[in-house]
């Protein structure tokens, strides 16, 4: 099953950067979703948000959900392996 989902980086392009276009199928039993929450307030309700949304549109088989400690520090190494290794996609969120 292909199902088209659009998303949308609030970033202007670098000026020399080119779309990366890649489709992939979903597995049969859906995608490994994976969240960011930074910390920073409401980010955790707005996720929950956009979790649910995702899962009315593509199948959804598993969802890793991790919270930064701190707002202002990046996410740790350990937090992103994590990410990298238990999700197909990730979403980031902030909020106030």
């Amino acid at each position: 099953m292909v199902k088209k989902v659009l998303l949308v980086v609030p970033e202007a392009p670098a000026p020399d950067a080119t779309a990366v276009v890649d489709e992939r199928r979903i597995a049969k039993g859906g995608i490994r979703l994976g969240v960011l929450d930074n910390s920073k307030g409401n980010a955790d309700y707005l996720l929950r948000f956009v979790v649910e949304a995702v899962k009315l549109v593509v199948p959804v088989a598993s969802v890793v959900s991790l919270r930064k400690s701190s707002v202002s520090l990046p996410a740790p190494g350990e937090m992103l392996d994590r990410l990298t290794g238990e999700a197909d996609i990730v979403v980031s969120a902030m909020a106030d």
